[in-house]
Protein backbone atom coordinates (compact mmCIF):
# COMPACT_ATOMS: atom_id res chain seq x y z
CA UNK A 1 0.00 0.00 0.00
CA UNK A 2 0.66 3.64 -0.40
CA UNK A 3 0.76 6.70 1.38
CA UNK A 4 -2.12 8.57 1.41
CA UNK A 5 -3.20 11.38 -0.89
CA UNK A 6 -1.41 14.19 -1.66
CA UNK A 7 -2.51 17.45 -1.25
CA UNK A 8 -4.15 19.34 -4.09
CA UNK A 9 -4.26 23.00 -2.47
CA UNK A 10 -1.89 24.74 -4.88
CA UNK A 11 -3.68 23.25 -8.08
CA UNK A 12 -6.74 24.98 -6.44
CA UNK A 13 -4.90 28.23 -5.43
CA UNK A 14 -3.83 29.07 -8.80
CA UNK A 15 -7.58 28.09 -10.83
CA UNK A 16 -10.29 30.31 -11.29
CA UNK A 17 -13.29 28.27 -9.77
CA UNK A 18 -16.77 30.27 -10.21
CA UNK A 19 -19.37 28.79 -7.36
CA UNK A 20 -22.77 29.06 -8.98
CA UNK A 21 -24.18 31.74 -6.96
CA UNK A 22 -27.79 29.75 -7.59
CA UNK A 23 -26.95 25.82 -6.63
CA UNK A 24 -24.33 26.72 -3.49
CA UNK A 25 -25.28 27.55 -0.05
CA UNK A 26 -23.81 30.55 1.45
CA UNK A 27 -21.22 28.28 4.29
CA UNK A 28 -20.59 26.36 1.17
CA UNK A 29 -19.50 29.36 -0.93
CA UNK A 30 -17.99 31.01 1.74
CA UNK A 31 -14.70 28.80 0.77
CA UNK A 32 -14.08 25.09 -1.28
CA UNK A 33 -12.76 22.62 1.07
CA UNK A 34 -8.74 21.03 -0.95
CA UNK A 35 -9.61 18.52 -3.63
CA UNK A 36 -6.96 16.11 -2.38
CA UNK A 37 -5.58 14.30 -5.53
CA UNK A 38 -4.18 10.71 -5.80
CA UNK A 39 -1.91 9.06 -8.42
CA UNK A 40 -0.92 5.73 -7.52
CA UNK A 41 -2.62 2.96 -9.05
CA UNK A 42 -2.39 0.63 -5.93
CA UNK A 43 -4.96 -0.07 -3.25
CA UNK A 44 -4.37 2.74 -0.28
CA UNK A 45 -4.83 1.74 3.58
CA UNK A 46 -8.39 3.02 4.90
CA UNK A 47 -8.90 6.17 6.17
CA UNK A 48 -10.30 5.86 9.81
CA UNK A 49 -12.36 8.78 10.89
CA UNK A 50 -10.42 11.71 12.53
CA UNK A 51 -13.70 13.39 13.00
CA UNK A 52 -17.85 13.05 13.13
CA UNK A 53 -19.17 10.23 13.78
CA UNK A 54 -16.94 6.87 14.39
CA UNK A 55 -17.37 4.14 11.52
CA UNK A 56 -15.38 1.13 10.77
CA UNK A 57 -13.72 2.27 7.08
CA UNK A 58 -13.65 0.21 3.94
CA UNK A 59 -10.83 -0.76 1.61
CA UNK A 60 -11.19 0.22 -1.58
CA UNK A 61 -10.00 -1.90 -4.47
CA UNK A 62 -6.62 -0.01 -6.22
CA UNK A 63 -8.24 3.13 -4.95
CA UNK A 64 -8.77 5.12 -2.02
CA UNK A 65 -11.40 7.27 0.42
CA UNK A 66 -11.75 11.37 -0.41
CA UNK A 67 -10.44 13.09 2.36
CA UNK A 68 -13.10 15.43 3.81
CA UNK A 69 -13.71 18.40 6.52
CA UNK A 70 -16.21 19.43 9.07
CA UNK A 71 -18.01 22.97 8.99
CA UNK A 72 -20.25 23.87 11.10
CA UNK A 73 -21.34 20.14 11.43
CA UNK A 74 -21.36 19.32 7.95
CA UNK A 75 -19.14 16.90 6.44
CA UNK A 76 -17.75 18.55 3.39
CA UNK A 77 -15.79 16.90 0.04
CA UNK A 78 -14.50 18.20 -2.99
CA UNK A 79 -14.69 16.43 -6.63
CA UNK A 80 -12.69 17.29 -9.54
CA UNK A 81 -14.13 16.01 -12.92
CA UNK A 82 -11.12 16.14 -15.21
CA UNK A 83 -8.92 13.74 -17.71
CA UNK A 84 -6.93 11.62 -16.18
CA UNK A 85 -4.21 8.95 -16.87
CA UNK A 86 -5.34 4.91 -15.58
CA UNK A 87 -2.30 2.28 -15.26
CA UNK A 88 -4.97 -0.50 -16.59
CA UNK A 89 -2.04 -2.51 -15.31
CA UNK A 90 1.74 -2.56 -15.93
CA UNK A 91 2.58 -1.89 -19.29
CA UNK A 92 -0.64 0.17 -20.38
CA UNK A 93 -1.98 3.16 -19.70
CA UNK A 94 -5.42 4.69 -20.81
CA UNK A 95 -6.19 8.46 -21.24
CA UNK A 96 -9.78 8.53 -18.98
CA UNK A 97 -11.93 11.05 -17.84
CA UNK A 98 -12.35 10.61 -13.78
CA UNK A 99 -11.81 12.56 -10.06
CA UNK A 100 -9.36 13.99 -8.21
CA UNK A 101 -6.27 11.88 -10.36
CA UNK A 102 -8.26 8.99 -11.01
CA UNK A 103 -10.62 7.06 -12.23
CA UNK A 104 -12.89 5.46 -11.13
CA UNK A 105 -13.03 9.02 -8.57
CA UNK A 106 -12.25 7.97 -4.69
CA UNK A 107 -14.61 6.67 -2.39
CA UNK A 108 -16.83 8.74 -0.57
CA UNK A 109 -17.59 7.46 3.10
CA UNK A 110 -20.09 9.09 5.42
CA UNK A 111 -22.17 7.98 8.45
CA UNK A 112 -26.33 7.59 8.59
CA UNK A 113 -27.66 10.54 9.11
CA UNK A 114 -24.64 12.75 8.09
CA UNK A 115 -25.35 16.11 6.73
CA UNK A 116 -22.88 15.86 3.43
CA UNK A 117 -21.79 18.96 1.37
CA UNK A 118 -20.22 17.90 -1.87
CA UNK A 119 -18.60 20.15 -4.14
CA UNK A 120 -18.05 19.64 -7.89
CA UNK A 121 -15.30 21.15 -10.52
CA UNK A 122 -15.36 20.42 -13.83
CA UNK A 123 -12.17 20.68 -15.53
CA UNK A 124 -13.72 18.79 -18.33
CA UNK A 125 -14.05 19.99 -22.10
CA UNK A 126 -18.05 20.02 -21.72
CA UNK A 127 -20.75 20.03 -19.06
CA UNK A 128 -21.13 17.31 -16.58
CA UNK A 129 -23.26 16.30 -13.77
CA UNK A 130 -23.44 13.86 -10.38
CA UNK A 131 -25.90 11.86 -9.88
CA UNK A 132 -25.93 10.03 -6.57
CA UNK A 133 -26.78 6.64 -7.16
CA UNK A 134 -29.25 5.06 -4.41
CA UNK A 135 -29.67 8.11 -2.40
CA UNK A 136 -32.77 9.53 -1.05
CA UNK A 137 -32.36 13.09 -1.60
CA UNK A 138 -34.14 16.05 -3.03
CA UNK A 139 -35.31 16.20 -6.41
CA UNK A 140 -32.69 19.46 -7.51
CA UNK A 141 -29.68 17.34 -5.89
CA UNK A 142 -30.13 14.39 -7.97
CA UNK A 143 -27.45 15.19 -10.99
CA UNK A 144 -29.82 14.71 -13.77
CA UNK A 145 -28.31 17.02 -16.18
CA UNK A 146 -31.90 19.20 -18.27
CA UNK A 147 -34.25 17.42 -16.11
CA UNK A 148 -33.20 18.49 -12.12
CA UNK A 149 -30.13 20.31 -12.78
CA UNK A 150 -28.97 22.76 -15.66
CA UNK A 151 -25.35 20.88 -16.60
CA UNK A 152 -22.07 21.87 -14.74
CA UNK A 153 -20.25 24.14 -17.64
CA UNK A 154 -16.49 24.32 -17.83
CA UNK A 155 -14.74 25.55 -15.63
CA UNK A 156 -17.33 25.99 -12.94
CA UNK A 157 -17.91 24.40 -9.15
CA UNK A 158 -21.83 23.28 -8.19
CA UNK A 159 -22.54 22.36 -5.09
CA UNK A 160 -24.40 19.11 -3.50
CA UNK A 161 -26.34 19.11 -0.27
CA UNK A 162 -28.17 16.41 1.54
CA UNK A 163 -28.76 13.95 4.35
CA UNK A 164 -27.40 10.43 3.74
CA UNK A 165 -30.53 9.35 5.05
CA UNK A 166 -29.83 5.12 5.06
CA UNK A 167 -27.05 3.18 5.44
CA UNK A 168 -25.66 1.04 2.30
CA UNK A 169 -23.62 0.60 -0.42
CA UNK A 170 -23.96 3.23 -3.15
CA UNK A 171 -21.85 4.84 -6.17
CA UNK A 172 -21.99 8.24 -8.03
CA UNK A 173 -21.66 8.66 -11.57
CA UNK A 174 -22.61 11.23 -14.48
CA UNK A 175 -26.61 11.73 -16.19
CA UNK A 176 -25.19 14.08 -18.72
CA UNK A 177 -23.29 13.12 -21.93
CA UNK A 178 -23.66 9.86 -19.93
CA UNK A 179 -22.59 7.34 -22.72
CA UNK A 180 -19.28 9.39 -23.64
CA UNK A 181 -18.42 10.04 -19.60
CA UNK A 182 -18.97 7.00 -18.49
CA UNK A 183 -16.96 5.19 -21.25
CA UNK A 184 -14.39 7.10 -20.33
CA UNK A 185 -14.22 6.07 -16.71
CA UNK A 186 -16.28 8.97 -14.66
CA UNK A 187 -17.95 6.95 -11.87
CA UNK A 188 -16.90 6.21 -7.93
CA UNK A 189 -18.30 4.59 -5.07
CA UNK A 190 -20.36 5.42 -2.36
CA UNK A 191 -20.41 4.08 1.20
CA UNK A 192 -23.10 5.18 4.14
CA UNK A 193 -22.32 3.38 7.58
CA UNK A 194 -24.94 2.56 9.76
CA UNK A 195 -25.10 4.88 12.26
CA UNK A 196 -24.46 2.20 15.03
CA UNK A 197 -20.58 1.06 14.10
CA UNK A 198 -21.55 -1.90 15.81
CA UNK A 199 -24.51 -2.55 13.08
CA UNK A 200 -23.51 -5.87 10.77
CA UNK A 201 -19.30 -5.38 11.84
CA UNK A 202 -16.75 -7.23 9.64
CA UNK A 203 -13.33 -7.59 9.91
CA UNK A 204 -12.53 -6.41 6.39
CA UNK A 205 -14.98 -4.56 3.65
CA UNK A 206 -13.34 -4.46 0.66
CA UNK A 207 -15.22 -2.27 -2.82
CA UNK A 208 -14.94 -2.14 -5.94
CA UNK A 209 -16.80 -1.05 -9.09
CA UNK A 210 -16.66 -3.35 -12.34
CA UNK A 211 -16.21 -1.50 -15.85
CA UNK A 212 -15.31 -2.03 -19.16
CA UNK A 213 -13.26 -0.21 -22.33
CA UNK A 214 -12.73 -0.65 -25.82
CA UNK A 215 -9.27 0.36 -26.51
CA UNK A 216 -7.68 -0.90 -29.95
CA UNK A 217 -4.29 -2.13 -29.09
CA UNK A 218 -1.65 0.31 -29.76
CA UNK A 219 -3.76 3.06 -28.23
CA UNK A 220 -4.88 4.63 -25.26
CA UNK A 221 -8.67 6.31 -25.93
CA UNK A 222 -11.23 4.53 -25.23
CA UNK A 223 -13.93 3.60 -28.22
CA UNK A 224 -16.82 5.97 -26.55
CA UNK A 225 -19.53 4.41 -28.79
CA UNK A 226 -18.96 0.93 -28.13
CA UNK A 227 -22.44 -0.79 -26.63
CA UNK A 228 -21.52 -4.09 -25.76
CA UNK A 229 -18.49 -5.36 -27.78
CA UNK A 230 -15.57 -4.27 -25.17
CA UNK A 231 -12.11 -5.82 -25.10
CA UNK A 232 -10.77 -4.84 -21.39
CA UNK A 233 -12.67 -5.48 -18.47
CA UNK A 234 -11.93 -4.28 -15.46
CA UNK A 235 -11.97 -3.75 -11.77
CA UNK A 236 -11.71 0.25 -10.44
CA UNK A 237 -10.39 0.35 -14.08
CA UNK A 238 -7.24 -1.91 -13.46
CA UNK A 239 -7.36 -5.56 -15.29
CA UNK A 240 -5.34 -8.84 -13.92
CA UNK A 241 -2.18 -8.93 -13.41
CA UNK A 242 -2.72 -5.11 -12.98
CA UNK A 243 -5.64 -6.20 -9.91
CA UNK A 244 -4.02 -5.97 -6.39
CA UNK A 245 -5.19 -9.20 -4.40
CA UNK A 246 -7.70 -8.83 -1.42
CA UNK A 247 -5.52 -9.76 1.80
CA UNK A 248 -7.08 -10.85 4.54
CA UNK A 249 -6.85 -13.10 8.31
CA UNK A 250 -7.76 -16.55 8.00
CA UNK A 251 -11.09 -16.39 10.19
CA UNK A 252 -11.99 -13.05 9.97
CA UNK A 253 -15.86 -11.71 8.52
CA UNK A 254 -15.13 -10.12 5.45
CA UNK A 255 -17.50 -8.39 3.40
CA UNK A 256 -16.89 -7.30 -0.58
CA UNK A 257 -19.37 -4.72 -2.02
CA UNK A 258 -19.45 -4.81 -5.69
CA UNK A 259 -20.84 -2.46 -8.32
CA UNK A 260 -21.71 -3.10 -11.82
CA UNK A 261 -21.48 0.18 -14.55
CA UNK A 262 -20.36 -2.19 -17.23
CA UNK A 263 -23.38 -2.65 -20.10
CA UNK A 264 -23.62 -6.85 -19.11
CA UNK A 265 -23.99 -8.38 -15.79
CA UNK A 266 -21.16 -10.20 -14.39
CA UNK A 267 -21.54 -13.59 -12.37
CA UNK A 268 -18.74 -13.05 -9.53
CA UNK A 269 -17.34 -16.46 -8.27
CA UNK A 270 -15.21 -16.97 -5.23
CA UNK A 271 -13.52 -19.87 -4.55
CA UNK A 272 -12.57 -22.02 -1.71
CA UNK A 273 -15.47 -20.28 0.66
CA UNK A 274 -19.79 -19.50 0.60
CA UNK A 275 -21.15 -16.49 0.81
CA UNK A 276 -24.54 -15.14 1.90
CA UNK A 277 -25.68 -11.87 -0.38
CA UNK A 278 -26.25 -9.35 2.61
CA UNK A 279 -26.42 -6.41 0.45
CA UNK A 280 -28.34 -4.78 -2.38
CA UNK A 281 -28.69 -1.19 -4.12
CA UNK A 282 -32.26 -1.49 -1.54
CA UNK A 283 -30.38 -1.96 1.40
CA UNK A 284 -29.34 -4.77 3.78
CA UNK A 285 -31.00 -8.04 3.52
CA UNK A 286 -32.69 -9.22 6.48
CA UNK A 287 -30.61 -12.08 8.07
CA UNK A 288 -34.06 -14.72 7.04
CA UNK A 289 -33.62 -13.54 3.45
CA UNK A 290 -29.80 -14.11 2.87
CA UNK A 291 -29.02 -16.89 0.69
CA UNK A 292 -26.01 -18.61 0.08
CA UNK A 293 -24.27 -18.70 -3.16
CA UNK A 294 -20.84 -19.09 -4.50
CA UNK A 295 -21.21 -16.87 -7.75
CA UNK A 296 -23.67 -14.29 -7.45
CA UNK A 297 -24.33 -12.10 -10.83
CA UNK A 298 -24.48 -8.78 -10.47
CA UNK A 299 -27.02 -6.89 -12.91
CA UNK A 300 -25.63 -3.66 -14.84
CA UNK A 301 -26.51 -0.61 -12.43
CA UNK A 302 -27.07 -2.93 -9.33
CA UNK A 303 -24.68 -2.98 -6.16
CA UNK A 304 -23.81 -6.07 -4.06
CA UNK A 305 -22.76 -6.83 -0.89
CA UNK A 306 -21.21 -10.72 0.07
CA UNK A 307 -19.75 -11.67 3.25
CA UNK A 308 -18.67 -14.93 4.43
CA UNK A 309 -15.91 -15.95 7.01
CA UNK A 310 -12.62 -16.43 5.67
CA UNK A 311 -11.59 -19.94 7.44
CA UNK A 312 -9.78 -21.77 4.36
CA UNK A 313 -6.16 -20.58 4.12
CA UNK A 314 -4.65 -20.35 0.59
CA UNK A 315 -4.67 -17.82 -1.97
CA UNK A 316 -8.59 -18.37 -3.74
CA UNK A 317 -9.49 -16.90 -7.45
CA UNK A 318 -12.08 -14.42 -7.15
CA UNK A 319 -13.13 -13.50 -10.75
CA UNK A 320 -16.20 -13.00 -12.99
CA UNK A 321 -17.39 -16.36 -14.73
CA UNK A 322 -17.68 -15.32 -18.02
CA UNK A 323 -15.15 -16.51 -19.51
CA UNK A 324 -14.54 -13.55 -22.29
CA UNK A 325 -14.69 -11.24 -18.97
CA UNK A 326 -11.34 -13.20 -17.82
CA UNK A 327 -8.99 -11.96 -21.14
CA UNK A 328 -7.47 -8.77 -21.93
CA UNK A 329 -7.83 -7.19 -24.74
CA UNK A 330 -8.52 -10.30 -27.73
CA UNK A 331 -9.19 -10.55 -31.27
CA UNK A 332 -12.85 -11.37 -31.24
CA UNK A 333 -12.71 -12.38 -34.73
CA UNK A 334 -10.05 -14.93 -35.06
CA UNK A 335 -11.43 -17.73 -36.54
CA UNK A 336 -11.46 -21.12 -34.58
CA UNK A 337 -8.50 -23.47 -35.87
CA UNK A 338 -8.70 -26.35 -33.91
CA UNK A 339 -7.56 -29.61 -35.68
CA UNK A 340 -6.54 -27.32 -38.66
CA UNK A 341 -2.89 -28.48 -39.27
CA UNK A 342 -1.23 -25.02 -40.25
CA UNK A 343 2.13 -26.20 -41.01
CA UNK A 344 2.48 -25.86 -44.71
CA UNK A 345 1.24 -22.34 -44.58
CA UNK A 346 3.00 -21.34 -41.63
CA UNK A 347 6.27 -22.04 -43.23
CA UNK A 348 5.29 -19.90 -46.30
CA UNK A 349 4.17 -16.90 -43.96
CA UNK A 350 7.00 -17.38 -41.75
CA UNK A 351 9.55 -16.67 -44.85
CA UNK A 352 7.63 -13.08 -44.81
CA UNK A 353 7.31 -12.26 -41.47
CA UNK A 354 9.61 -14.35 -39.60
CA UNK A 355 8.10 -14.01 -35.99
CA UNK A 356 4.91 -15.67 -37.34
CA UNK A 357 3.68 -18.61 -35.38
CA UNK A 358 0.88 -20.68 -35.84
CA UNK A 359 -1.54 -20.77 -33.12
CA UNK A 360 -5.07 -22.07 -32.32
CA UNK A 361 -4.25 -25.36 -33.91
CA UNK A 362 -4.77 -27.11 -29.89
CA UNK A 363 -6.76 -24.78 -28.24
CA UNK A 364 -6.15 -20.92 -27.13
CA UNK A 365 -4.15 -21.92 -24.02
CA UNK A 366 -1.10 -19.20 -24.84
CA UNK A 367 1.52 -20.34 -21.68
CA UNK A 368 4.74 -18.72 -21.37
CA UNK A 369 4.47 -18.13 -25.31
CA UNK A 370 5.34 -14.14 -25.99
CA UNK A 371 4.34 -12.56 -29.08
CA UNK A 372 5.30 -9.12 -30.27
CA UNK A 373 2.45 -6.32 -29.47
CA UNK A 374 1.57 -2.62 -30.41
CA UNK A 375 3.33 -0.27 -27.45
CA UNK A 376 0.70 -0.08 -25.09
CA UNK A 377 -1.10 -3.00 -25.18
CA UNK A 378 -1.71 -5.73 -22.56
CA UNK A 379 -1.74 -9.79 -23.48
CA UNK A 380 -4.09 -11.60 -23.49
CA UNK A 381 -3.19 -13.01 -20.00
CA UNK A 382 -0.33 -12.48 -18.85
CA UNK A 383 0.18 -12.96 -15.03
CA UNK A 384 2.47 -15.58 -12.95
CA UNK A 385 1.34 -17.87 -10.26
CA UNK A 386 3.82 -20.43 -8.20
CA UNK A 387 3.45 -22.94 -10.69
CA UNK A 388 3.55 -20.62 -13.59
CA UNK A 389 1.47 -18.56 -16.14
CA UNK A 390 -2.04 -17.57 -14.56
CA UNK A 391 -3.88 -17.72 -17.90
CA UNK A 392 -6.43 -15.45 -16.49
CA UNK A 393 -6.80 -11.60 -17.10
CA UNK A 394 -9.69 -9.06 -16.75
CA UNK A 395 -11.69 -9.23 -13.96
CA UNK A 396 -9.58 -11.73 -12.20
CA UNK A 397 -7.39 -11.47 -8.45
CA UNK A 398 -7.47 -13.45 -5.64
CA UNK A 399 -8.28 -13.82 -1.76
CA UNK A 400 -5.21 -14.71 0.27
CA UNK A 401 -6.21 -15.87 3.48
CA UNK A 402 -3.70 -15.83 5.98
CA UNK A 403 -2.74 -17.08 9.42
CA UNK A 404 -1.26 -14.60 12.14
CA UNK A 405 -2.02 -11.05 10.15
CA UNK A 406 -2.34 -7.92 12.28
CA UNK A 407 -5.61 -6.61 12.20
CA UNK A 408 -4.98 -3.70 9.78
CA UNK A 409 -2.19 -5.75 7.49
CA UNK A 410 -3.33 -5.75 4.06
CA UNK A 411 0.39 -6.13 2.55
CA UNK A 412 0.46 -9.03 0.14
CA UNK A 413 2.28 -12.45 1.87
CA UNK A 414 3.00 -13.27 -1.49
CA UNK A 415 1.92 -16.62 -3.00
CA UNK A 416 0.58 -19.32 -0.52
CA UNK A 417 2.90 -22.33 0.60
CA UNK A 418 0.65 -25.53 0.56
CA UNK A 419 1.56 -28.44 2.36
CA UNK A 420 3.09 -31.01 1.48
CA UNK A 421 1.22 -33.35 -0.50
CA UNK A 422 -2.21 -31.26 -0.85
CA UNK A 423 -1.28 -29.95 -4.37
CA UNK A 424 -3.01 -31.54 -7.22
CA UNK A 425 -0.28 -33.86 -9.22
CA UNK A 426 0.32 -36.67 -11.64
CA UNK A 427 -1.12 -39.72 -11.04
CA UNK A 428 1.91 -42.35 -11.75
CA UNK A 429 -0.13 -45.69 -10.98
CA UNK A 430 -1.58 -47.50 -13.53
CA UNK A 431 -4.34 -46.81 -15.86
CA UNK A 432 -6.88 -47.95 -18.18
CA UNK A 433 -6.30 -48.16 -22.36
CA UNK A 434 -7.58 -44.79 -23.52
CA UNK A 435 -10.08 -44.51 -25.82
CA UNK A 436 -11.27 -41.93 -28.40
CA UNK A 437 -14.82 -40.93 -27.89
CA UNK A 438 -16.98 -41.35 -31.23
CA UNK A 439 -15.71 -39.07 -33.87
CA UNK A 440 -13.40 -37.29 -31.73
CA UNK A 441 -9.75 -37.70 -32.34
CA UNK A 442 -7.19 -39.65 -29.87
CA UNK A 443 -3.35 -39.08 -30.20
CA UNK A 444 -0.89 -41.51 -29.35
CA UNK A 445 2.68 -40.35 -27.55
Amino acid sequence: MNPPSISRRAFLQGSALAVTASAASRAGAAGLPEAPLQQSPLTQPPLSPANGRPYQPVVTLNGWTLPWRMKNGVKEFHLVAEPVVREIAPGMKANLWGYNGQSPGPTIEVVEGDRVRIFVTNKLPEATSVHWHGQRLPNGMDGVAGLTQPGIPPGQTFVYEFTARRAGTFMYHPHADEMVQMAMGMMGFWVTHPRDPKFMRVDRDFVFLMNAYDIEPGAAVPKVNTMLDFNLWTWNSRAFPGIDPLVVRQNDRVRIRIGNLTMTNHPIHLHGHEFNVTGTDGGWVPPAARWPEVAADIAVGQMRAIEFDATEEGDWALHCHKAHHTMNAMGHGVPTMIGVDQSAVAGKIARLIPDYMAMGDKGGAMGDMEMPLPENTLPMMGGRGPYGAIEMGGMFSTVKVRRNLARDDYRDPGWYRAPAGSVAREWRGEAPAAHAAPGGHHEHP
